[in-house]
C-alpha cells in the first residue's frame, strides 16, 4: 500500500458531524462510543488518553485484538506526541550549499511546512539551477493568456511531477515491475521535492505547452476569462494529460472526451476536496480511457442533484460558473444587440449573469428570495443590457428593447429560445411558468454536457434564511 499517515487524519466540525450540502448526515462521530466504533481517535487527547483508552476498551468488552491494535496505536502515535523532541540546527555562512539544501529539504519539512517552490529553489540550487529565475521566464509567457494568469508556482511542479511520476511508473511496469507495486503517479508535496532536475527540465516545457492547450480548450467551451474558470485545480491534471497528447489532443474523437471529462468534474462538483488524489487518478485514467479502457472515475462516479439548481446563486460555485458557460457555448445571443457571445463581444460588452426576472419586479410580486437569485432566474447579459432591463417586468422590457433595437417580436423570442427561456412565459409576466420551463431547459443542457442522464424528482432541500445574494 502507499498510504500516507497524513490521510488517515480527519477534519471534523465543532459538532463532529459530516454533511452534505443538502444538510444530509454522512458520518457522525458526536459521541465518544461513535469515535470508538469508527476508530477515530481526538487528537485533543493525545496528551491526556488514559480516559479515552479506557472507554475504547471497555466499548468492545477487552477484545484482545482491538486492545492490541490500541497498543500498537499507542506506540506508534501517541507516545511519540509525548516525547517529540524539536531538532535546532544551526546554519552559519561557512556553511556549505548542498547542506542547506539538505536542511531545507529534509529537517523543516518535518516542522513548520514551508513553501514547496522554496524548497525545491534550494534544492535545485545544489546544481547551479536558478529555478525562480526559470519559474519567472516561464510565468511571464503564461500572463500573455487572460485564462492562464493565476497559474501559480506550486500549481506548475504539481503538473511536471505528475508527468514524472506516471513516466516513472510506467517504465517500472514495462520493465516487469508488478503494477501493484510499481511506484504510485502523485504529485503530493513529498512527490514534489523529490523531482529531480532533469526530470523537471524534461517536463517543464511540454506542461507550459499543456497549459497553453488548455486555454484553447477552454476557449472552445466559451470561457474566457481566469475568473469564470469553474475549478482552476481542473487546469493541472488537463495540462498534464494534454502535455503527453501533444497534437493527438486536436483529433475530433479526443476533444469530446475531454469536454466529457471536464464537464462531469465540474457539474458533479468533483474538484472541491481530496483534489490531489484526482490529479493522478484523471491523467492515468484518462490516458487509458482513450486507448480503449474503462471511462475515469471522474466521469462515472459524476452525478447532477437537479435541486442544486435552487442554490447556486453566486459565482462562488463551480457548477454556477459551468452553468453560466454551457449557456454561451450552446449559443445564447445577447438579448439587446442579437451578437453571439464570443471573446470579443465578451470583453467588449461586458458579459456577466444577471436577473432575467428583475430582482425588484420579484419583490413587487411576491417572488421568494431564493427562488429570484438562483441560477434559475438568470443568464449571461451584457452590462448595457441589463441597465435597459432595470426593475420592470419583462413584457415592458422587451417590447422596449424591441423598438430600440428595431427588432421582430419573432426575432426576440429566437434570442430568448437561445437562453433555455420560453418566450410565452416571459411576455406574460408568468414566473412559475417560466421558472418550471427554464428548470427542465437548464438540466437538459447539463445532460449534454455531463454525457449522461440527470435523475428528476429528487426532493430539494431547505433554504438558508440567513443568504445574502452577492448583488449584480
Amino acid at each position: 500500500m502507499n498510504n500516507d499517515r497524513e490521510d488517515s487524519i480527519v477534519g471534523l466540525p465543532e459538532d463532529k458531524v459530516i454533511r452534505n450540502f443538502r444538510n444530509e448526515v454522512i458520518s457522525d462521530y458526536s459521541t465518544p462510543e461513535k469515535e470508538y466504533d469508527a476508530g477515530l481517535f481526538p487528537l485533543n487527547k493525545v496528551f491526556n488518553s488514559s480516559d479515552w483508552r479506557r472507554g475504547f476498551n471497555e466499548y468492545f468488552d477487552h477484545n484482545q485484538e482491538k486492545s492490541k491494535l490500541w497498543d500498537k496505536f499507542e506506540g506508534e502515535v501517541v507516545k511519540r506526541f509525548e516525547q517529540y523532541q524539536i531538532p535546532v540546527i544551526q546554519l552559519t555562512k561557512e556553511t556549505p550549499k548542498d547542506a542547506v539544501c539538505q536542511v531545507f529539504e529534509k529537517v523543516n519539512t518535518k516542522g513548520v511546512l514551508l513553501n514547496v517552490f522554496e524548497l525545491l529553489t534550494a534544492t535545485f540550487a545544489a546544481d547551479d539551477f536558478i529555478l525562480r529565475k526559470d519559474w519567472s521566464l516561464r510565468k511571464d509567457r503564461l500572463n500573455k493568456n487572460k485564462l492562464l494568469a493565476k497559474i501559480e508556482n506550486t500549481e506548475f511542479l504539481q503538473a511536471v511531477t505528475l508527468l514524472a511520476t506516471w513516466q516513472n511508473r510506467n517504465t517500472c511496469i514495462n520493465t516487469g515491475q508488478a503494477a501493484e507495486n510499481a511506484p504510485p503517479v502523485s504529485c503530493k508535496r513529498k512527490d514534489i521535492l523529490n523531482l529531480s532536475l532533469a526530470e523537471y527540465q524534461k517536463w517543464a516545457d511540454p506542461v507550459i505547452e499543456g497549459f497553453e492547450r488548455a486555454a484553447k480548450f477552454l476557449h472552445t467551451q466559451k470561457i474566457f476569462s481566469a475568473r469564470d474558470i469553474p475549478y482552476s485545480t481542473q487546469l493541472i491534471p488537463m495540462a498534464a494529460i494534454l502535455a503527453v497528447l501533444g497534437d493527438e489532443a486536436d483529433k475530433e474523437g479526443i476533444r469530446a472526451r475531454l469536454s466529457r471529462w471536464f464537464w462531469c468534474g465540474v457539474l458533479g462538483e468533483l474538484y472541491g476536496s481530496a483534489i490531489e488524489t484526482r490529479f493522478a487518478r484523471d491523467l492515468s485514467e484518462f490516458l487509458t480511457w482513450i486507448d480503449g479502457g474503462a471511462e475515469p472515475i471522474t466521469v462515472y462516479d459524476a452525478g447532477f442533484n437537479p435541486s442544486r439548481l435552487f442554490t447556486l446563486r453566486t459565482r462562488n460555485s463551480a457548477a454556477y460558473k459551468g452553468i453560466l458557460a454551457i449557456l454561451i457555448r450552446g449559443g445564447a445571443l445577447d438579448l439587446r444587440t442579437g451578437y453571439s457571445i464570443d471573446e470579443q463581444s465578451y470583453f467588449y460588452e461586458k458579459i456577466d449573469i444577471h436577473h432575467i426576472f428583475p430582482q425588484d419586479w420579484c419583490s413587487s410580486n411576491g417572488i421568494n428570495q431564493e427562488r429570484c437569485n438562483c441560477i434559475i432566474n438568470k443568464t449571461p447579459i451584457s452590462a448595457k443590457t441589463n441597465r435597459i432591463i432595470g426593475g420592470t417586468a419583462p413584457s415592458d422590457y422587451l417590447t422596449h428593447m424591441e423598438r430600440n433595437a428595431g427588432v421582430s417580436s419573432d426575432h426576440m423570442d429566437e434570442i430568448l429560445i437561445t437562453h433555455s427561456i420560453d418566450p410565452h412565459y416571459m411576455r406574460s409576466d408568468d414566473f412559475d411558468g417560466f421558472f418550471k420551463t427554464r428548470e427542465e431547459a437548464l438540466i437538459k443542457l447539463v445532460e449534454q454536457a455531463m454525457g449522461k442522464p440527470v435523475v428528476r424528482g429528487i426532493p430539494i432541500i431547505d433554504f438558508d434564511d440567513d443568504y445574502k445574494e452577492e448583488s449584480d
